[in-house]
């Protein structure tokens, strides 16, 4: 709030009322027909329904970060009563629910769009015997390139994000073609891609930035 009061006199990267308008779990829905199937609810009965419907789902808190309580839940699991009862007592908010996507075990692959066009990419894959793609909780990075599915996703999500005012993003995306989540408050990955592709996102970053305090001025 304090930023967008100051946003006219300097150059702030992304749009304070945007950031604060873009949970990024939320934000992604304005491109529904990129997501797998997904439900953001706190009722029991049209969670599970979503699960008979979809048998294998994904739980996860609305507004958590970095894999906080994923959990998968098949249709038999028996502990579905008791984790969403556990969720409501501790996290006093929806949860999102996804079809499981069984490509996520090649990887989620992280890509950081400047300006609306990407400028790198990283593969992060699940540990053995997990299925979070969070670097910090195990998961592997790897070197990646788009792909021409990948590619189409930028071009879908990039206009918006430049009228939005959103300079520096991170999406996510799994099987080359589900967008999961866009992250627009600490995009994570640029070290990574720099050690694997042997590059220097930040002088981009920076570069950028030069461009628009010229045109601010």
């Amino acid at each position: 709030h304090l930023l967008e009061k100051i946003k006219s006199k300097v150059l702030i990267l992304n749009n304070p009322s945007s950031v604060r308008n873009s949970p990024e779990k939320i934000f992604v829905t304005e491109f529904e027909k990129l997501m797998p199937p997904t439900l953001i609810s706190s009722d029991k009965e049209d969670i599970s329904n979503f699960r008979r419907l979809h048998k294998d789902i994904v739980i996860k808190p609305l507004f958590a970060n970095g894999g906080l309580g994923v959990v998968r839940l098949n249709e038999k699991d028996e502990n579905f009563s008791s984790i969403l009862e556990t969720y409501s007592k501790i996290f006093f908010e929806p949860l999102v629910v996804q079809k499981f996507l069984p490509e996520v075990r090649s990887g989620d692959k992280r890509i950081i769009l400047l300006d609306g066009e990407p400028i790198g990419a990283i593969n992060r894959v699940p540990a053995k015997g997990e299925m979070r793609a969070n670097l910090h909780v195990g998961a592997i990075a790897q070197k990646s390139v788009l792909t021409n599915e990948e590619i189409d996703i930028c071009s879908a999500i990039g206009p918006k994000l430049k009228q939005m005012g959103l300079m520096l993003v991170g999406i996510d995306v799994i099987g080359n073609k589900y967008l999961t989540e866009i992250n627009v408050t600490s995009p994570t990955g640029i070290q990574e891609i720099n050690a694997f592709d042997q590059t220097n996102l930040q002088k981009k970053i920076w570069d950028k930035i030069e461009q628009k305090l010229k045109e601010k001025l």
